[in-house]
């Protein structure tokens, strides 16, 4: 049976099996509402910039922010932050993936190809342009101006409609031709109702988003880690279980504790 939100440690929060029988196993669910998981410990800074960037475009201003920290430091978080706090917008999210940073406008065609009801609000060079560089079209290699001006365009365009959000994450493993075409985008944002927020790992050697306004993102401070790394040592405790069956039994880590029925 579901249960309530009560059990805080679960796989997936939202949905708690205080009962679940399978195979023979059944699975309890301890109800530990005594503490939550940590949040964003110690980011109220960098929360409020966030939140500053969103109530710019709110205004009627586009605004642009690249967060730029070490692997693992909460730049995703962050992300995550924007997007929850955009009510009223439309979010246009883009993940940069290690294994298409060989692949010309790989990123753009995630950018825009959600995008393309407004393709016929664009000059027809940039028209042809944009449908060339997203496959959609045949034809030589693109004009890369053009390209980014269509780019430019279509986020305008949707951006007439509806408050956008953009949000880029891993800049660094961004194909470089998308890169130029996002770079190209954030500095001629004008009075568009656009964010655009990326992440960048650092050390890194992007230089696309020089001298657009940063967010340097370091580690937590001393009292805010150790609260975090208190809550999961707690968590780990009782992060083992088993669920097994007769063809196979698999160990997941689960706050959850399992007996055999019977």
């Amino acid at each position: 049976m579901p249960g309530s939100a009560a059990c805080l440690f679960c796989v997936v929060p939202e949905v708690c099996f205080f009962a679940s029988l399978r195979a023979g196993w059944i699975t309890l669910c301890l109800a530990m509402a005594a503490e939550r998981q940590p949040g964003l410990r110690g980011r109220s800074s960098e929360r409020a910039r966030l939140d500053q960037v969103l109530e710019e475009v709110r205004g009627g201003h586009s605004a642009v922010l690249v967060i730029r920290g070490e692997a693992g430091v909460g730049k995703t978080a962050l992300l995550r932050y924007a997007t929850e706090q955009a009510s009223g917008f439309r979010v246009a999210p883009i993940a940069g993936v290690e294994s298409e940073m060989e692949l010309a406008y790989a990123g753009v065609h995630q950018l825009c190809t959600p995008m393309l009801d407004e393709l016929g609000a664009l000059p027809e060079p940039q028209q042809v342009a944009l449908a060339v560089a997203l496959g959609r079209a045949a034809g030589d290699p693109p004009d890369r101006f053009l390209v980014a001006l269509a780019t430019l365009g279509l986020i305008a365009a949707v951006a007439e409609e509806q408050p956008l959000l953009c949000v880029v994450d891993d800049l660094q493993w961004i194909d470089d031709a998308s890169a130029r075409v996002l770079g190209f985008v954030a500095r001629r944002l004008l009075a568009e109702s656009v964010a655009l927020v990326f992440t960048a790992r650092e050390p890194s050697g992007e230089h696309q988003l020089v001298g657009l306004p940063e967010l340097p993102l370091r580690g937590l401070d001393e009292v805010d880690a150790r609260a975090c790394s208190r809550w999961w040592s707690r968590a780990g405790s009782m992060s083992a279980f088993v669920i097994g069956s007769s063809r196979r039994r698999a160990a997941i880590r689960s706050p959850c504790w399992s007996y055999r029925a019977g």
